[in-house]
């Protein structure tokens, strides 16, 4: 821990050179300084008084730095990076994500001075780069997060593309997915183009309810109140609670959503099958790659078009149904909220036949996508991910319910708990290349272990092998076999709560 503030306060002492980091100073560099003496002082003494002051003068810090954080919706670039908007002006550099062989390069003429603060949990950056071309090309910056993975996945939803493209029946019917550029800048931060016209599920439903006066949460209020302790249930009351407030409530937002945002009701039957034909296609895609994770704020629905667009894909081969607490059980998203807005035909028509289709494409082009997938996972660069642990999805949040201070004998680990909180992400990421490689070759022998069992695991599922039959099950039968594990309620009673298994 000192060490660590050792090299902030070095960072402090070598003075401001932005707007923001002047305004910092003065709010705080009094109280950091003392709190540094503090730190000195116990280094010299070991006397543990000047160690609770110290960690009562950071902690004093922080609770007002993350008040204020709370508030801060946008940034301006010239306050907070002078450099960069007064530098980064007709550069040679190329717009990320616009490359392209044989073609002349659009590049970087500046970067837009504002910046939206996203609030979400990492508080991304949206950042807006006018091209050559006379575009703006909007991006958005996450810290505390690898995008290495989420780079390869991209690169497969590409390659999946081509094959779809090939076949007669999905390239006649256009089944694709619908990606976006990803630009990792660092092990830990990296760049993703904005995906215009679009919104998360979640965002869509919290809309929908709150103009009919819907409480958002209700579902989840009405299971707290069946059953306050329902995640230490035996399955049998789980099973029995799921289904009863699936009778209670009709779950036909996402129904609604679509037709009410339809101009005619030629453009909603449109929007219908694209959304219906999207979420089939991901749905087998995201079988055969191990995606987990798909709460609703990591699907996305085009506002356009209707298609259903995934994001967020660091849970990948199947490493969400292994661990600890709350492991998942279905292959992929498939709830009621998602199966009713298909309407009439649900499951049983088109979804049903392009979750065939497309299953008939990867197989034939297994080879490929083994090969394609196989760099992924031996990559050492991504590898270490495989061995990483799972349990962070569900650890709780930081709250403080009382401004009172603990005792004395207390503050030290009181104050420590709340200090690592603060770093605790940039310290999973801030680790070099090299680390990991180093971390790499202590842990060869499992990551090969991991890697053969995934490849295994990919193999079956492209060979029709995944159940474990005495023989391989045909195309029909597997899909019927995935969409029965993908609504059994024993199965999505199971999950965590915030993954919403009632809509």
């Amino acid at each position: 821990m000192i060490k660590t503030l050792e090299s902030l306060h070095a960072a402090i002492d070598r003075g401001s050179t932005t707007v923001d980091e002047r305004k910092f100073l003065d709010s705080y560099g009094n109280d950091l300084t003392q709190a540094h003496e503090c730190i000195r002082r116990f280094q010299r003494t070991t006397d543990q008084t000047q160690l609770n002051q110290a960690l009562r003068l950071y902690y004093q810090v922080f609770i007002c730095i993350r008040t204020q954080l709370a508030s801060i919706t946008s940034l301006e670039l010239d306050q907070i990076s002078p450099r960069l908007a007064t530098n980064c002006q007709n550069l040679e550099l190329a717009v990320p994500g616009t490359y392209e062989p044989n073609k002349p390069p659009i590049t970087i003429r500046n970067i837009q001075s504002h910046i939206t603060v996203i609030t979400s949990k990492q508080r991304p950056r949206k950042i807006s780069i006018r091209g050559s071309d006379g575009y703006e090309y909007v991006f958005l910056l996450k810290g505390h997060e690898d995008l290495r993975q989420d780079e390869r996945v991209m690169q497969l939803f590409g390659l999946v593309n081509e094959f779809l493209s090939t076949n007669d029946e999905t390239r006649r019917r256009n089944f694709t997915i619908q990606g976006y550029s990803v630009i990792p800048l660092a092990p830990n931060n990296g760049l993703l183009s904005w995906v215009a016209q679009c919104d998360t599920i979640q965002a869509l439903i919290k809309e929908h309810r709150g103009r009919a006066c819907i409480p958002f949460d209700t579902e989840y209020s009405y299971v707290r109140e069946k059953a306050p302790n329902y995640d230490q249930l035996p399955l049998l009351n789980k099973v029995e609670i799921f289904e009863d407030v699936l009778n209670s409530f009709k779950g036909d937002d996402l129904a609604k959503i679509l037709w009410h945002k339809s101009s005619s009701a030629e453009i909603w039957l449109d929007r219908r099958s694209n959304y219906t034909r999207s979420l089939a296609v991901m749905s087998m895609v995201g079988y055969i790659l191990g995606l987990g994770d798909r709460h609703p704020s990591n699907l996305m629905l085009d506002r356009t078009s209707g298609k259903v667009v995934h994001i967020d894909f660091g849970d990948c081969f199947e490493v969400a149904m292994t661990r600890e607490k709350f492991p998942e059980k279905i292959p992929f998203r498939l709830t009621r909220m998602l199966c009713k807005a298909m309407e009439v035909t649900g499951i049983d028509g088109t979804f049903r036949m392009t979750c065939e289709y497309v299953m008939d494409v990867l197989r034939k082009n297994r080879d490929s996508l083994m090969a394609v997938l196989e760099a992924s996972v031996h990559d050492p660069l991504l590898s270490w991910r495989l061995l990483k642990n799972n349990n962070n999805e569900q650890s709780a949040t930081l709250s403080i319910t009382s401004n009172r201070l603990p005792e004395p004998d207390q503050q030290q680990q009181h104050y420590q708990s709340h200090l690592s909180t603060i770093n605790e992400e940039d310290n999973d990421h801030e680790s070099t290349v090299s680390d990991k490689m180093q971390q790499q070759h202590v842990q060869e022998p499992d990551q090969k272990i991991r890697a053969v069992e995934i490849m295994n695991r990919v193999r079956e599922k492209l060979t029709g092998n995944d159940f474990h039959r005495e023989q391989p099950v045909d195309i029909p039968t597997q899909v019927e076999l995935l969409i029965q594990q993908a609504t059994c309620h024993e199965n999505l009673c199971q999950l965590y709560i915030g993954w919403c298994p009632f809509w």
